[in-house]
């Protein structure tokens, strides 16, 4: 079985101890290890795959709480690099009612935007690995040219690339830079994870049929495009599509639900040997299994706090699955 590469940033999300209040008048906050790249490796070292995390952390108490964390949720630490010119980055979030988020980030920079190029092993990666990235820690930076390295090692072994754009317009000059930014990146890959109120915002294309079609450019094999409790359509072409059916929870918080979602179909992915030259074939053959643990992953998420404290292991995503199969209605997990 490969293993899962992810890079980019872990920071800490500050989670409000009350839902319905903007981030202004918030008046208590609880720590939880976040970050979109961290958030997926966790969910796929939960799940029980190897997974690795690429990234630099700052030499503080927020950097130690970081690693231990990963390293509790079963992530391989050793990659990651320490640094005093920075520190660990921040985020606070504020909950709607409807479990729903506002962030506000503290980096200028934050440590992961320093880590280089020089500092990617290309002899770490193999056929069956896969590396994972999203456009969060793509700003101008080190980091952004690490990425480039990362992942032309991982494609001249015959690896895949996952790119999840996760789009945070507060962390950049303007929505053009990072909507040009994205779109750029997306060529480089070989799946493309996107959200439903992402998808006109990175396109620009209002038409979804038109929209999802765009985004199969460059080295692109398949387009998963995710609707929330809706559920979720992978594309193998703007023609091939495969749907694959939402799960009612009762939601708590959002936070994590969409790296859930991929960690899930990642490890899916990892677990079947998928590669560059047979993934089509994989997701042909697997698409109904693979888009129902990943929905799944995701739904368990909502149900609890935070991200990485929230992520299912293997047995949680396989007993929501029954559950809602017996019930075929609203579950509390």
């Amino acid at each position: 079985m490969g293993q899962l590469f992810a890079i980019g940033e872990v920071l800490i999300d500050f989670i409000p101890l009350q839902k319905g209040s903007p981030l202004k008048d918030v008046q208590a906050f609880e720590r939880a290890a976040g970050g979109a790249p961290a958030n997926v490796a966790a969910s796929v070292a939960k799940l029980g795959g190897n997974a690795s995390m690429l990234t630099k952390l700052g030499k503080d108490a927020f950097g130690d709480y970081l690693i231990e964390q990963l390293a509790h949720a079963g992530v391989r630490t050793d990659l990651i690099r320490r640094t005093d010119e920075a520190n660990t980055g921040l985020a606070f979030v504020s909950l709607r009612e409807d479990g729903e988020r506002d962030f506000s980030f503290y980096r200028s920079p934050s440590a992961d935007l320093l880590l280089s190029e020089d500092e990617i092993d290309p002899g770490i990666f193999g056929t069956n690995d896969i590396l994972h990235f999203g456009s969060v820690d793509l700003v101008e930076s080190p980091m952004k040219q690490a990425h480039l390295k990362a992942i032309h090692a991982v494609k001249s072994q015959g690896g895949l690339i996952s790119f999840d754009p996760n789009v945070r317009l507060p962390l950049w000059h303007s929505p053009e830079e990072c909507r040009r930014t994205i779109q750029d990146f997306i060529p480089v890959a070989h799946l493309i994870k996107i959200s439903e109120d992402e998808l006109e915002f990175i396109t620009g294309i209002t038409s979804k049929k038109e929209a999802i079609a765009s985004l199969f450019q460059g080295d692109v094999l398949a387009v998963v495009y995710t609707r929330g409790k809706e559920g979720a359509e992978l594309y193998l072409s703007a023609d091939e599509k495969y749907k694959g059916r939402g799960f009612n929870v009762k939601v708590q918080d959002t936070t994590g639900a969409g790296d859930a979602f991929v960690g899930g179909f990642l490890y899916k992915l990892l677990e079947t040997g998928a590669a560059q030259d047979n993934i089509i074939e994989v997701l042909r053959v697997h698409h109904d299994e693979i888009l129902e643990f990943a929905n799944a992953s995701g739904a368990w998420t909502t149900a609890g706090k935070g991200a990485i404290p929230a992520l299912p292991s293997q047995a949680d995503v396989h007993k929501l699955i029954e559950m809602q199969s017996n019930k075929g209605m609203m579950t509390n997990v």
